[in-house]
């Protein structure tokens, strides 16, 4: 399938791949909030004019961190490190600084006019909401500013808390739409946030096993960076083995349907599959791109278990 970032002319193009477009999981998080609001503010105009906007302001957002990443990366030479010679065009196409299409002062500048962008939109979400009370504009602010310092300013990816935020930035993302929608958030959604947030965190430590030496090199400090490889291993496997409690303990409880494991089980096979070819086998790769499918099917089951239960 191709990509959009292949399809865009010119300089688009060039910008498109520094914004990794073509990396849609952490928006996944709009269609997923707008299945918990639940049928009574499913086509509201607010809460679809809400959405809107706070999904645009995400892509900016992202477009923002990911593009300081890429920066930071360059700089300290990180990237040349994990993306070598031998890497394929495809692959160091993703990094237009490595490949000299763009320099570092235009990735900055277009890092902070995305930033901006972002921090507009998200304004305006807030502005049409049903509901703006103070706890979701703080964490709306706080994923704001995280984003952005993620590996810029205060890099706190450098400072011991990239995996916090890969699973953080997830579950804020879904509380904050909502939060906004209907001013609460049930235990389920909870849930659902957390399952959804641990997403990119499940296919990012399997890049971080493989990018550790270059990390540990530049003092960025990863669980993969700072342990053992069997203590890196355990890390994983206690990730994959949480998630799989989270799941069967939210449905024992009551906080989700009684059926609702038994739904999500395709996704905890391939999970166990992952964990198999990435720790197992030592196909890191292989294991990322499997958990990026994994994320994307977690999000399509979640939006089911939604719409079913919402009727039945």
């Amino acid at each position: 399938m191709t990509a959009i970032t292949d399809v865009m002319p010119g300089r688009a193009g060039v910008y498109a791949r520094l914004a990794k477009l073509d990396v849609w999981d952490y928006y996944l998080a709009l269609p997923l909030a707008w299945s918990i609001i639940g049928p009574a503010a499913w086509f509201q105009p607010s809460v679809l004019g809400m959405l809107a906007l706070f999904g645009i302001g995400t892509v900016f957002v992202v477009a923002s961190a990911v593009t300081f990443d890429d920066v930071t990366g360059f700089v300290d030479g990180s990237d040349s490190a994990n993306y070598g010679p031998d890497a394929p065009a495809r692959k160091l196409a993703r990094k237009p600084l490595l490949t000299g299409e763009i320099t570092v002062v235009e990735a900055v500048r277009f890092g902070w006019c995305a930033a901006a962008v972002g921090a507009v939109f998200w304004v305006l979400a807030a502005l049409v909401a049903p509901f703006s009370l103070m706890w979701t504009i703080g964490l709306a602010a706080l994923c704001l500013v995280t984003a952005v310092q993620y590996s810029w300013g205060l890099k706190i990816s450098y400072r011991g808390w990239q995996e916090v935020f890969l699973a953080g930035f997830g579950i804020g993302l879904v509380l904050c739409a909502v939060g906004f929608a209907t001013g609460t958030v049930s235990a389920f959604g909870i849930v659902q946030a957390v399952l959804f947030g641990l997403g990119p965190l499940m296919f990012g430590v399997y890049s971080n096993t493989r990018d550790a030496a270059g990390d540990a090199a530049v003092g960025r400090p990863t669980v993969a960076a700072l342990t053992t490889e069997n203590g890196n291993r355990l890390f994983i496997a206690g990730l994959t083995v949480a998630e799989t409690a989270l799941i069967v303990a939210a449905a024992g409880l009551g906080a989700a349907p009684w059926w609702f494991s038994l739904v999500m089980l395709p996704a905890i096979i391939l999970r166990v599959a992952q964990l198999r070819r990435g720790i197992g086998l030592g196909d890191l790769l292989g294991a990322r791109t499997l958990g990026l499918r994994v994320h994307r099917l977690t999000a399509a089951l979640l939006i089911a278990v939604n719409l079913v239960g919402a009727w039945s």
